[in-house]
Parts: C-alpha cells; structure tokens; sequence
C-alpha cells in the first residue's frame, strides 16, 4: 500500500468541514500501518499509552499479516509525535516500516482502544 498524504486544510477547503479545534490548533487523523515484530511484544499497549499521553484518540488493532494498524486523530501536532515515536528505537518488538495515511478527522472515535 502506497503512502499517501493529505493535507488536512486542504481537504476542509474541497470538503467545507472544519479542521480546527477550540484553540485554533489544526487537527488530523492519520492511519499507520506498522510492519516488523509487532505483535505478540506488548506493541499496541505500548502505542495506546502514547497516544493516550498525546491526547489522541482511536485505536490499534493487530492485521491477519502480522503488521498493526493504528488509527489516531486528535491535534496534528500530536499525530505527527505519534508517528515519530511509532517509527523510534523504544518501541516494544522491532519496526521494520511504516505506511501513513493522512486524512481529515471524522470526530467517530472515542478514547483509545487495543483491538
């Protein structure tokens, strides 16, 4: 699956929808899809407990083909430290790579879940 980045105040424009919190601070969401030892290593707590210290929401979830797809919105700000510390030597297991996809927040998710 290709890369694929969208910016989110372009998308408002073509769209209409506000990507803008109560501060004024841009928001995002974002979808990542993790490869390497990811599952089975304490990788999605690990992640949850990031984002959650973000003031992210939403959740990560492990894939049939061993990969783990986190799906984060919030503040884009944070969504990009997310992605930073997701592609960082900390992580539980070993990252091998990572896939972004970047999209404009839809507001259906609520707190952060390890599926």
């Amino acid at each position: 699956m290709p890369t694929v980045s969208t910016d989110s105040a372009v998308a408002a424009m073509v769209t209409g929808a506000d990507t803008t919190g109560p501060s004024g601070e841009e928001l995002a969401r974002v979808t990542i899809w993790v490869r390497g030892r990811v599952q089975g290593v304490g990788f999605r707590w690990w992640t949850r407990a990031r984002a959650v210290e973000l003031g992210l929401v939403g959740a990560a979830r492990n894939l049939d083909d061993g990969r783990v797809e986190v799906v984060a919105e919030g503040r884009r700000a944070s969504c990009l430290a997310l992605l930073e510390l997701l592609d960082g030597p900390r992580t539980p297991g070993r990252v091998t790579g990572t896939v972004v996809r970047w999209g404009e927040p839809r507001g259906d998710l609520g707190g952060f879940r390890e599926r």
